[in-house]
Order: structure tokens, then C-alpha cells, then sequence
């Protein structure tokens, strides 16, 4: 099995190397997820159909809710990279104190300021693609027109049959809001692209990435009666969806981690404002009023579900939010606006212990010193000294047996079997500790009358893993 995976990883070492360093800190790495993107499959189907919706013009609105290192972020960011490849344009932000959805402070400004600044396309990965998207449009367009109309680069004629073309993309974001001079400034930039004018380019690309401070200077600059600012730039990211669209990307698809953050905010009036804005993005996605335009949330479950300070404390979002009396945990429903990461399953944990492994050699170039038995004793006794196996997530998993692997590579004399046993009073000090952290951070009390489940459970996952074939 092993061997297979070697033979079909072909991975440059530059990504790889990131990728080891970035899961072994319990990072998501920006790259190559995929080549650890293990289960997940149904949720992926999920968003596949909803970036199917966006690409013909619909919108959609997803929370991915899972606790600490279940895979949101992972996911949001395997999603992101799947996006790109099928020609869209992405936007993404991690929310924090500096940065919420609403604030008295620019804080709602800094979020669209981050999204702006994270702008992606599949020819621009990595972000700050808002200048290459309005320059390639430009050019393309100019190029189209001369081939088709047979004007010459420099006549004026290519000027009134560029400009009539923007006017028509311009026509449509002028019926939304603050379309009007979101359009200006569009056709300003592109005078300013054919004449050479590093100015108003420059001063077109500040104002679309929110960096003016006052109406004055952006009147004096561009002539328009606008900027963006904490009260409006929701309306803004729904102009650029529509926006990309009309120049030729399938759609915009925004994605915002760390709302646990809004959960945190102790004031109250302050917590429900960002949760209205919320409210007012999963309204306008669902009932049709956003073009082209994709939002998923990353939360945990109390930012969720707690009845004080999360989401379902504004009573507007708990009705729409609260999952149907029919819904339970042993059926999966991902048609709503709701997906929630269950722990990998035992197969699954299994095979991503079995491709960190081939990866790990993989890149530091040695022969194999683990076989599959090896892989299954050390999950039989990570589960078992941590605690019940639902309370393991994949972050803890990859961290805890990249250690175990980077020790065995740099220590060529250690026995695999040695380093469980020492790790062994590791484990037993600190699971009772990590478990009842779990509890605690989901609410989550145990049950005094059955002391023996966490065993039964490890029992069953050490049967489960038994039955493995090899």
C-alpha cells in the first residue's frame, strides 16, 4: 500500500517541505493539500453543487462548523484551491479583534481590506490580484475589439468601441448599490490605462481596495461621492461578484475563518451587530439578491449553538440556523446551510497516518522504517492514552506523528516500539487534561453513570483498525 502512494506522489519538494512544516505546527499550509486530503468526500460534493449554482449565477452561504483542529480551515482552504482551478475568483479572511464583519473602529473596513488584499485567480494564487484582473480584462478586451473591428491600436475609434463596452458592464452594477460610482471609477481607470495615467490608476486601484479616508480626497481624486467604509463594504464585495462575472470569471467565492471571534465579543449591542450583518449576507445569498456570489463561515460549535452568546442567541439567525426535528446525528443532511465535521473515520485516520508517512520519506529521501502494523500500534495507543477516540482530530494526529517520524529520522539507533512506550506516561498525564479542555470548550459534561464508555469506545476503535486489510 505504501509503495503504491510513493509511486503516485509526485510533489515538488519546495511544496512538500512546506507542507510537512505547516501540518506538523498545526498550520494549513496555502498549497498542497491536496496531496493529504484524505475523506471529506461528501462535504466536497457539497460544495461542488454550490459552486455549480454560482457559476450559473446564483449564490450560496454555508457555516462549516467543527471545534479546534477538526479540518475547517483545512477544508475552507482545500475548497479555495478548488475554486481557483475552475475559474473563479476568490476572496478570504481570518476574522480577530482587529477584524470583524461590523465595528465602531474600521474593523468591518480591515475585513474587506483583507479579502481585497487576499483577491485570488488561478494565474495569481497568492493573493493581490485586483490589479492583473482589471489589467487582463483591459487588455483582452482592447485585443477583441481591434481583432473583430479591425480598428487600429491608436485610433480613437478603439477608444469609443472600449468605452461603449464598459459602459455596458457599467450599466448593470449601476442599478446596485453604490454601483454608480463603483462603475466611474472602473471607466476612469481604463482612461487612465489608455493614456498612460500612473495617477488615476493608481488612485482608481486605492479606492477599490478601500484605502481612501474621506469622501474630500476621493471627490478630488476621482469625482465620485463614495468610499468604502464599515457601513458599506459588504455592498462592495457584492458589486465585484458581480463585477468578475460580467468579465469573465465564473464567480466570486469569499471565505471568512475564525468567527469564533464574533462569539468572543463581550459586548453585547457590538456581538449582535456583526451577527445582523450575518444575517444580512446568508438573506441576500439565499433569496437570490447576490449575483455570483459564494460565502462560507468557519466557526466552532458554541459560536454556533450557544444559546448566550452565539449565533443562536440572535433569534433571527436561531430560527433560520436550528436544524429540523428530524435531523440527527446519524444521518447526514448537507443541503442546508449547516455542515458539520465529524471526526475522520477509522479507515480514513488511518490512511492519512499511512500518507504522512510516505510523504515524510518521500522528502527526506530514506527507506521506509514503519510498516502498516507500526501505523496501526501507534493510533491503538494514541487513542487510547488520549481519550475517546470522537474528541481526535486530524491536527492532533498529523503533529503528534510527525514528531514520532522526525525523531526516528534523526535518531537512526531509535526503536519505533521504544518511543511508544516512553511517550506512554506523556500520554497518560496530559489526556485527561486534554479531554476535559474539550468538554469544556464544547459545553460538553460527563456521564457519571457509564465511567467505562471512553473504553468501550477505544475498544471498538481498536477492533475497527484490527479488521483493517493490509
Amino acid at each position: 500500500m505504501m509503495e503504491k502512494i510513493e509511486a503516485e506522489t509526485k510533489i515538488p519538494k519546495r511544496i512538500l517541505g512546506t507542507l510537512l512544516n505547516s501540518v506538523g505546527s498545526g498550520v494549513v499550509p496555502r498549497f498542497g493539500l491536496e496531496y493529504i486530503a484524505i475523506g471529506r468526500k461528501d462535504e466536497i460534493n457539497a460544495f461542488t453543487t454550490d459552486l455549480n449554482f454560482i457559476s450559473e449565477g446564483g449564490s450560496a452561504f454555508r457555516f462549516i462548523i467543527g471545534r479546534y483542529g477538526s479540518g475547517k480551515s483545512f477544508l475552507l482552504q482545500l475548497i479555495r484551491n478548488h475554486c481557483l482551478e475552475r475559474g473563479f475568483v476568490t476572496a478570504d479572511a481570518d476574522l480577530s479583534p482587529e477584524r470583524r464583519l461590523s465595528g465602531t473602529n474600521k474593523q468591518g473596513l480591515a475585513v474587506y481590506k483583507e479579502l481585497v488584499s487576499n483577491l485570488a485567480v488561478r494565474s495569481s494564487p497568492d493573493g493581490n490580484a485586483l490589479v492583473q484582473i482589471v489589467s487582463r480584462w483591459l487588455s483582452g478586451l482592447q485585443t477583441k475589439i481591434i481583432a473583430e473591428k479591425k480598428v487600429a491600436l491608436d485610433s480613437k475609434d478603439l477608444e469609443i468601441e472600449m468605452s461603449a463596452e464598459i459602459l455596458k458592464i457599467s450599466n448593470d452594477l449601476e442599478n446596485l448599490v453604490c454601483g454608480f460610482d463603483f462603475a466611474a471609477v472602473i471607466l476612469k481607470y481604463y482612461i487612465a490605462y489608455k493614456n498612460g495615467d500612473e495617477t488615476i490608476k493608481s488612485a482608481a486601484i486605492r479606492w477599490l481596495r478601500g484605502e481612501y479616508n474621506t469622501k474630500t480626497e476621493a471627490r478630488n481624486d476621482l469625482s465620485v461621492s463614495t468610499i468604502i467604509d464599515d457601513l458599506n463594504w459588504y455592498d462592495f464585495i457584492k458589486l465585484l461578484a458581480v463585477f468578475v462575472r460580467r468579465i469573465g470569471y465564473k464567480g466570486l467565492v469569499v471565505f471568512i475563518d475564525e468567527c469564533v471571534n464574533l462569539y468572543k465579543i463581550t459586548n453585547k449591542i457590538s456581538r449582535e451587530n456583526n451577527y445582523e450583518k450575518i444575517l444580512s449576507m446568508f438573506n441576500d445569498t439565499l433569496q437570490g439578491k447576490a449575483e455570483g456570489l459564494g460565502i462560507f463561515l468557519g466557526g466552532t460549535p458554541q459560536f454556533l449553538e450557544d444559546n448566550r452568546r452565539g449565533l443562536y442567541s440572535y433569534e433571527a439567525l436561531k430560527s433560520r440556523l436550528t436544524e429540523g426535528k428530524f435531523v440527527s446525528s446519524k444521518y447526514k443532511n448537507l443541503m442546508g446551510p449547516i455542515i458539520r465535521l465529524e471526526r475522520l473515520s477509522d479507515d480514513e485516520t488511518f490512511a492519512l497516518a499511512l500518507r504522512i508517512c510516505s510523504l515524510h520519506q518521500t522528502y527526506y529521501e530514506y527507506e521506509k522504517n514503519l510498516n502498516e502494523t507500526d501505523i496501526l500500534e501507534f493510533l491503538k495507543v494514541y487513542m487510547s492514552r488520549v481519550g475517546a477516540s470522537s474528541y481526535i482530530t486530524p491536527r492532533e494526529i498529523i503533529r503528534d506523528f510527525l514528531a514520532v517520524l522526525d525523531i526516528l529520522y534523526q535518531n537512526p539507533g531509535a526503536v519505533f516500539s521504544e518511543i511508544l512506550r516512553k511517550e506512554e506516561k506523556n500520554f497518560d498525564k496530559s489526556s485527561q487534561s486534554s479531554l476535559q479542555a474539550v468538554q469544556n470548550e464544547e459545553n460538553i459534561t460527563e456521564n457519571d453513570d457509564n465511567p467505562g464508555e471512553n473504553v468501550e469506545a477505544i475498544r471498538a476503535f481498536e477492533v475497527k483498525f484490527d479488521d483493517i486489510e493490509m
